[in-house]
């Protein structure tokens, strides 16, 4: 039969504890934590407007609005129809 100590698992605190009752930390010296999530960063790009075109937008997300109409446009004009195959019957 096997003995079991019953203070095997208890942890052992040092007699001899020399912790400070306050820790000064600084915090110039800190790192960004790398395995907390990352946060999304929309990249922004400013673009200067020629004077006649920034009379016809009065903000940015009427340029937006436009140019992303314009982007779909061109993807759309650029796919080819898809030819379907005929399978031997």
């Amino acid at each position: 039969m096997t003995r079991v100590n019953a203070n095997a698992m208890k942890k052992k605190t040092p007699e001899n504890d020399e912790l400070r009752s306050h820790y000064d930390f600084d915090y110039t010296k800190t790192k960004p934590n790398r395995f907390a999530g990352v946060k999304k960063i929309y990249k922004q790009t400013y673009v200067v407007l020629d004077e006649d075109v920034s009379k016809v937008f009065q903000s940015s997300e009427d340029v937006n609005v436009v140019l992303r109409s314009a982007i779909r446009a061109m993807r759309t004009a650029g796919e080819k129809p898809r030819v379907q195959k005929r399978r031997a019957s």
